[in-house]
């Protein structure tokens, strides 16, 4: 477990996360920009052990599925003390932070709920492991179901960290240079523009002159129209909705 009180006084943006590997946490999110932003106290993390809300001896938490199949299943009694033990927690409200169930079987993961969840008070992040989490606690708890990508993992562990950093790069003073973030892919509903440094030639590939010409309206011009050349090619789907004029309301 890892928490910082404010410095300012404030509330931290807080994150909860239920595991049954607590010690894959902080990871990488206790390095760089994220992990000092942890230490200065504009955000809170803490860890869960689903194992701790085990009954017997052996600390199950898992059972085969009903109906036949391989692997096992994360039992709901087990889980649904787990959760409740944050939600109803007196002492860190859980009430107002949305509960996530990170799945492959969720709604993708976009930077539109990535800013909502970063607006807010936080967020409670359950990282399913076996072949997943009995239907009742997802229904009963009314958790919602993300996804990082189109793919398996072994659990939600490195899920969590993923979406637990998109969040936390968007709270107010995390990143030096605000203005960073509202120019990277997916703010304004296309892809990122090629980016250039010094040297000014590098293995026979030099920096596009336009970006050492000094004028900023024809760099933002060339930056935009690289910018609609990549997502078209690249995410069709970015792309018409970009067209349509609907590119902030992708779910």
């Amino acid at each position: 477990m890892s928490e910082k009180p404010s410095d300012m006084g404030l509330n931290p943006w807080r994150a909860t996360v239920l595991t049954l590997f607590s010690d894959a946490f902080p990871g990488v999110l206790g390095a760089s920009i994220i992990g000092g932003a942890e230490k200065s106290g504009i955000w809170a993390l803490e860890t869960v052990d689903i194992r701790d809300f085990s009954v017997n001896r052996h600390r199950t938490v898992d059972s085969p599925p009903a109906g036949g199949g391989s692997g096992m299943v994360l039992k709901p009694d087990i889980a649904a003390k787990a959760i409740d033990s944050v939600v109803n927690s007196n002492s860190v409200s859980g009430s107002d932070r949305p509960l996530i169930y990170l799945t492959p079987r969720g709604k993708p993961l976009t930077q539109k709920r990535v800013r909502e969840l970063a607006s807010g008070p936080g967020l409670i992040a359950f990282c399913g492991r076996f072949e997943g989490l009995d239907e009742r606690v997802i229904e009963g708890r009314q958790m919602e179901e993300i996804s990082i990508g189109d793919f398996v993992l072994a659990g939600g562990e490195v899920a969590a960290q993923v979406m637990i950093e998109a969040c936390v790069r968007l709270l107010p003073g995390v990143l030096g240079d605000a203005q960073s973030a509202s120019e990277e892919s997916f703010e304004d509903g296309l892809l990122e523009y090629p980016l250039y440094t010094k040297p000014r030639e590098f293995e026979g590939r030099a920096i596009p002159e336009v970006l050492l010409s000094g004028d900023h309206k024809k760099i933002a011009a060339w930056r935009r129209q690289k910018s609609e050349e990549i997502t078209k090619a690249r995410r069709p789907d970015m792309w018409t909705a970009y067209k349509n004029g609907d590119d902030h309301e992708r779910d």
